[in-house]
């Protein structure tokens, strides 16, 4: 192992898990350079179908250079009706060329426009709507370019497969510890977790200060300063003058700050609620990522196995629906591993039938015992939490579930040019291809 970057420690990806030197390089030269395609798991009746039994328009959109939510807007937009009926699998990112299903509510196949930077074909229909989550996983093909050290693949990707448990094999499987990308909590200015950790100990002064404030140097000047304002101040008029229109979610906190009669809790919860509701659930998420990434830290720290259980560990078994080249966890079917279980939930783990997994904590949380019990009652301690304090008003409450720990694939690295590599696989759906190739690269997330 080595350590990670401070930006990436900051939000408990703590390792690498390869000691080798980086490549170095950069990703999305051109969005050409990252494309992605759903792995699909959403069944679609003919496009003939009768519209009253099935409602729902599906259809594949290629996507170049295009955010998934200002698709579904630009797409809704055009046909004239409401962004609440457009809704699709998984959000991907913008810089990419990305093929993924969308449904629209009461639409016809003569319907879909065209709109530049996308390629749209109509699937079929269907009696309810896509929905996030309606995908096995995601196929990447990925280009690194400006590659410094391209003679270092080799011995990151043996030492990734050796994390795998398969560097006996002649499979070209390797693993990476199923950590939440930086993308999850801010590339630039990670703080959606530190907003979610305030909101879970009901400090919603806390959680909106956290938001507004908090100025980095990797944001512009002018950024900045309104930061330090309205973290200095708390005079939400004078920082509406000075936060840009471009952010539009600091100012419409400020906005409602501003007309509150005072600077109670409630205004402070009442100005979160302003803020869309995906937002809203996506603070709390990141908290839970954020501990989930300490969870995993501590567990590389104390040497124990990824790939196979030890006694105390809650396993999941494999979603018998999934591709059989994609294993999935199926986190609504849990064990919890006894000593007396050890080496038989190992055979299932090593048949890829079962996963080791962590807690995303929440209200339904239960711990696992024994030392990966220890782990997981640790970070909540030093977060100051309890598992009952998920439960939260509105779109901030949560439930809780569990994630598995590694995440594996097979990969294919080709050298491309003098200073490119492309780099292809596939991961389950939650999983993060930048966790992935973060090992390959070790650069400052920022910087790629």
């Amino acid at each position: 192992m080595r350590p990670a970057q401070s930006i990436e420690q900051a939000v408990g990806m703590r390792y690498y898990v390869s000691d080798g030197d980086g490549i170095g390089g950069r990703l999305r030269a051109s969005p050409e350079d990252f494309v992605v395609r759903e792995l699909e798991a959403f069944e679609a009746e003919p496009a003939d179908a009768d519209s009253g039994a099935y409602a729902h328009l599906v259809v594949r959109a290629t996507l170049h250079n295009w955010d998934t939510n200002d698709f579904a807007s630009a797409l809704s937009d055009r046909l004239g009706i409401s962004r609440e009926r457009v809704s699709w699998a998984g959000t991907k990112d913008k810089r990419a060329v990305t093929t993924q299903l969308f449904s629209i509510a009461d639409a016809d196949a003569a319907d879909v426009p065209e709109i530049d930077g996308a390629e749209i074909d109509v699937v079929g229909r269907a009696g309810r709507p896509v929905l996030f989550g309606d995908l096995a996983g995601n196929a990447f093909e990925i280009t690194v370019r400006d590659v410094g050290r391209p003679e270092g693949v080799d011995a990151i990707t043996e030492q990734l497969r050796e994390f795998a448990g398969s560097a006996d094999g002649d499979e070209p499987t390797v693993a990476v510890p199923n950590y939440f990308g930086q993308q999850r909590f801010g590339s630039k200015r990670p703080i959606t977790h530190e907003v979610g950790l305030a909101i879970v100990r009901n400090d919603w002064e806390g959680a909106v200060m956290a938001y507004l404030g908090n100025p980095n140097e990797r944001e512009p000047e002018a950024t900045q300063a309104a930061r330090a304002y309205v973290q200095e101040t708390h005079d939400w008029e004078g920082a509406l003058e000075r936060f840009p229109r471009a952010l539009g979610y600091e100012r419409a906190l400020c906005h409602s700050l501003a007309d509150a009669d005072n600077a109670s809790p409630a205004a402070f919860r009442s100005a979160l609620e302003t803020l869309p509701t995906n937002l809203q659930t996506l603070f709390v998420n990141a908290a839970q990522s954020y501990l989930f990434n300490r969870i995993l830290s501590e567990r590389l720290d104390r040497g124990l196995p990824f790939d196979r259980p030890v006694a105390g560990d809650v396993v999941c078994f494999a979603d018998g629906d999934a591709p059989a080249d994609l294993p999935l966890p199926d986190t609504d079917r849990t064990q919890r591993v006894t000593a007396e279980r050890v080496d038989t939930v190992e055979r299932h783990c090593e048949r890829g039938r079962a996963f080791v997994t962590a807690p995303l904590l929440g209200t339904e949380t239960e711990l696992a015992e024994g030392e990966p019990g220890e782990i997981e009652r640790a970070v909540l301690a030093d977060a100051g939490l309890e598992p009952t304090d998920f439960a939260l008003p509105g779109e901030f409450d949560s439930s809780g579930t569990r994630r598995a720990v590694q995440v594996r694939s097979r990969i294919d690295v080709q050298r491309r040019e003098e200073d490119a590599i492309r780099f292809a696989f596939s991961l389950p759906k939650g999983s993060y291809a930048t966790v992935l190739l973060r090992e390959y690269l070790k650069r400052d997330p920022a910087q790629l």
